[in-house]
């Protein structure tokens, strides 16, 4: 698991490191990993072409210090000072010493044509977008054939929250100190952070339990071993899914063939589009009849397609007064929103679902703190909330919290959610992980199966269930080193 640590939280660890060692060590180390990664980027330092924009503080100073050092291998590295007269000194010193060349805001003349950029601006305590000049560099930076390296955390970007109040730097790849930022994870900050760098300069043993993870490869494998020689279809776990109606049958289709394809023991349906089910799933058991005539379930996904009728309503407060742990997605969302006390602060585990305009429903827009939206409505509610995205979120009602790496744009089309919510009903059923654990695995999960259904071309939904076996299969086969350990 990575764990996702606040500037605060960043800072204060520094605090203490810094009271335990001599003056400069930390801005050494972290130039020292800068320098690494930006050598392993440009593959070669002699004649290498390296601009570096500085702003005033340690950021500027990190970015200085590792220009020294291309410099000293060899690179024409120019630093472009935004503040001249706050420029760190002695990062300043050691690239004049190393050959570096110094300029203003006013006459970068080499940004246009280098082969790597430095965004030294401003760090994890920069607030709002980019001032001018720096956005007008930022701007150049993006468009020239140089590759983009933001120092820590790409300016104009919230550390905490990936707030972007204005412009900000377009980096490639981003190098971060000590830990990784949930700014560079979620929200506009991760299309500006590009492939996140993380080096090591001693603040884990100081650091604050984090109370924000991603989820890797190998966490999620540890939720989908497969069957054992004991195992019977009972104790892998049984699904209910209420789904699907006359105008919507695919949705039941999708969902219960989801459930099915992550491999539970059984999978019950108990909606209004059966003959649909039985068609395309003759291996899930259809009841005719209320949630309540299906027979023994371990737990329940309701909600796509079903509706929002009397009848369908009815349906959601049945499955709901269970004491069973409940998918609320889709249809069954509009419905929760309209009276919350349906699932507030159930005693069984509650996982509601929403994409942003649903989450809207139940009273505030998410806004630009996406893990911050999550923790409040899943407090409120006393439920665990998923809130689809590019970056999706996981929210758990003691503030504990998930942001998924994985997944695609193509993902972006109908049925797709309700697929998540049929992985996501069957990890619930085996029982194993916390629900705010399982949701962050089927979004990883869910994740993994849209890179892979879409590797050829554009996807649908039932091109994730067609993939979810083969997309288990590789998320199983890194925690024995078949497929890197990465959440990304």
């Amino acid at each position: 698991m990575i764990g996702l640590s606040t500037a605060a939280e960043v800072r204060a660890a520094e605090d203490v490191l810094l009271a335990r060692t001599r003056e400069g060590v930390l801005m050494q180390r972290a130039a020292t990993g800068l320098a690494a990664v930006c050598l392993r980027l440009l593959g070669r330092a002699h004649g290498a072409r390296v601009t570096a924009l500085v702003g005033a503080g340690n950021n500027g100073g990190d970015a200085l210090f590792a220009g020294a050092r291309l410099a000293a291998r060899g690179a024409r590295v120019t630093a472009v000072l935004l503040d001249p007269d706050r420029a760190h000194p002695a990062g300043l010193a050691a690239l004049r010493r190393a050959g570096g060349r110094v300029t203003g805001p006013e006459g970068p003349d080499g940004l246009d044509r280098a082969d790597l950029v430095l965004d030294g601006v401003v760090g994890t305590g920069g607030r709002g977008g980019l001032r001018p000049p720096a956005a007008h560099l930022a701007a150049r930076a993006a468009a020239g054939p140089g590759v983009t390296v933001a120092v820590d955390v790409p300016s104009g970007v919230d550390a905490d929250t990936g707030a972007v109040d204005g412009e900000a730097f377009a980096a490639l790849h981003t190098v971060t100190f000590g830990a990784v930022k949930p700014g560079l994870v979620v929200g506009d900050g991760r299309g500006c952070a590009g492939t996140v760098h993380l080096v090591d300069i001693g603040l884990g043993p100081h650091l604050a339990a984090p109370r924000a993870h991603q989820l890797t490869d190998a966490d999620v494998a540890a939720h989908l071993q497969p069957p054992e020689p004991g195992d019977d279809k009972y104790s892998r776990g049984v699904v209910g899914v209420v789904a699907g109606s006359a105008v919507y049958p695919g949705a039941a289709v999708l969902c219960t063939g989801a459930a099915l394809r992550t491999r539970p023991g059984l999978v019950r349906y108990a909606g209004t589009a059966g003959d649909g089910v039985r068609a395309a799933w003759p291996e899930a058991i259809v009841t005719d009849g209320r949630p309540s005539d299906a027979g023994r379930v371990q737990a329940w996904v309701a909600g796509p397609g079903m509706g929002t009728d009397d009848d369908a309503r009815a349906t959601l407060a049945e499955v709901l007064a269970t004491d069973l742990p409940v998918v609320v997605d889709a249809d069954a969302l509009t419905m929760a929103a309209r009276e919350p006390d349906l699932v507030r602060d159930r005693r069984a585990p509650t996982v509601l679902t929403p994409h942003d305009r649903e989450f809207a429903r139940f009273g505030v827009p998410v806004g630009a703190d996406r893990i911050g939206a999550a923790r409040r409505l899943a407090a409120e509610l006393g439920a665990v909330v998923l809130l689809k995205g590019d970056a999706t979120v996981v929210a758990g009602p003691d503030g504990t919290a998930f942001v998924n790496a994985t997944g695609t744009a193509e993902l972006a089309t109908a049925g797709t959610g309700d697929v998540l919510a049929g992985i996501l009903g069957a990890l619930l059923a085996t029982g194993t992980p916390p629900a705010e654990t399982a949701a962050a695995a089927a979004a990883h999960l869910h994740g993994r199966t849209g890179q892979l259904a879409s590797a050829r071309g554009p996807l649908v939904a039932s091109d994730l269930v067609r993939h979810l076996p083969g997309a288990v299969g590789l998320v199983r086969g890194s925690a024995t080193g078949s497929l890197r350990d990465s959440g990304a």
